[in-house]
């Protein structure tokens, strides 16, 4: 007998209350005052072909309802899905012992010169098999997509040594294709120093580029290569090396960039064309000009500066010097110990004093770029890949961010299929 072949599915999504971040055309981003924009079609229906945005509209426009699958929104609102441009959701364990360090006063730097920190998290991973990691990992990535994201970029950089960040990177290709998410994986192999490079630190530079990055390039492991320029981890000469041969072997730059002090590290990310630059809670003025000049995404990372106590970056001057802002979760077990980009809304709105329009620019459609999936996610518009999330009966979408503490996502699409 002859298998029945695939054929196409259409799915019809109808009587939505506000179809949000419709574009006729993809943007790349949405930049200074135009992130107060959010376009809206109220009453309308969205169609859905081998998972891909079909159609949309306005209700009265539907010609017909001929679909495989019909959903009723029952008057509620449709979104695309979250784009958390920024995590370390690879990692073995917790790290809450720390937070009581935290809590009794001690600090960032403090906790990683005893030992603690990223080296903390790298002594467990070493440890680890890439089968426990794996499923440590998808079951984050579970509540990740429960809250409404649909697309994840994932670092490596708990490694500390080659053969943990390599194990760390095949983990990151297993979720990509197994996970229905969109997935980037990012090379940080120079996230942190290791105990033994204490005082050596151009060693390990150059372990990371004599060792390690041509057999990531080799094994085709990653999309991105990062490094952590600041105070206390990698020094803007350290850095120009390191982004300088990941180029040359074909991996597009992003960086942690001035998240403990003018850095530097926002200028080099623009010398390398990176595609953000993330943390960036130190930016001034210079910082904003050499940004204004550039195709970098500046990111900010809400969760690790609420966690940390730290200060806020300066997400309004950057809107009103009209740069674009993006925001991800930095989900990670040391400072960010959360994926729920709804709560990134939320500190988005009280702690930045975004709207929530600017609030979902900087988690959609900005930070999309900032992950390179710009052309397929970040917003409804034809061609894209259908990532999009039906909210539950709640009144408008700043509620979203205003009752948080709650998932407010009933049903959740990736690539049309409803998770």
């Amino acid at each position: 007998m002859r298998k029945k072949q695939n054929t196409e599915m259409r799915t019809l999504i109808k009587n939505i209350k506000g179809l949000y971040q419709v574009e006729d055309k993809a943007r790349m981003a949405v930049c200074g005052s135009d992130m107060a924009q959010l376009p809206c079609i109220e009453n309308a229906y969205l169609i859905i072909e081998d998972g891909i945005i079909k159609d949309f509209g306005k209700t009265e426009d539907l010609k017909e309802e001929n679909a495989d699958r019909i959903y009723d929104a029952a008057d509620r609102f449709v979104l695309p899905a979250f784009c958390d441009s920024h995590t370390h959701l690879v990692y073995a364990g917790s790290r809450e012992i720390e937070y009581i360090d935290k809590i009794k006063g001690l600090s960032y730097e403090e906790i990683a010169q005893r030992g603690g920190g990223i080296v903390n998290s790298a002594l467990r991973l070493q440890q680890t098999d890439e089968q426990e990691l794996y499923e440590q990992a998808m079951q984050r990535i579970e509540s990740m997509i429960a809250h409404g994201t649909g697309a994840i970029e994932i670092k490596s950089g708990y490694g500390f040594t080659t053969q943990a960040e390599l194990k760390m990177l095949r983990v990151i290709r297993r979720i990509k294709e197994n996970s229905p998410a969109t997935i980037k994986a990012n090379f940080l192999g120079a996230h942190g120093v290791p105990l033994e490079y204490r005082g050596k630190e151009d060693a390990f530079v150059d372990l990371v580029i004599n060792e390690m990055i041509p057999l990531v390039a080799k094994e085709n492991l990653a999309d991105f290569i990062d490094v952590f320029c600041d105070q206390g981890f990698f020094t803007v000469e350290q850095t120009d090396r390191m982004l300088f041969e990941g180029v040359k072997y074909g991996l597009k730059p992003k960086i942690h960039a001035n998240e403990l002090a003018k850095s530097g590290g926002i200028q080099v990310g623009v010398k390398y064309n990176a595609l953000s630059v993330d943390h960036i809670e130190h930016t001034g003025e210079e910082e904003m000009r050499c940004l204004k000049a550039s195709q970098t995404m500046p990111t900010i990372l809400p969760g690790a500066a609420f966690f940390l106590n730290m200060p806020y970056a300066p997400a309004r001057d950057m809107i009103a010097y009209g740069l674009p802002v993006a925001m991800a979760s930095d989900f990670n077990p040391g400072s960010s110990p959360s994926g729920n980009m709804q709560l990134i809304l939320t500190f988005a709105c009280v702690n930045y004093r975004l709207t929530p329009q600017e609030a979902i620019n900087a988690t959609t459609i900005n930070s999309a770029y900032a992950m390179d999936v710009s052309d397929t996610c970040g917003s409804i518009c034809k061609g894209k890949k259908a990532n999009l999330f039906i909210t539950k009966n709640i009144p408008s979408i700043e509620y979203i961010p205003y009752y948080y503490g709650e998932n407010k996502v009933d049903k959740v699409f990736l690539n049309g299929k409803e998770q």
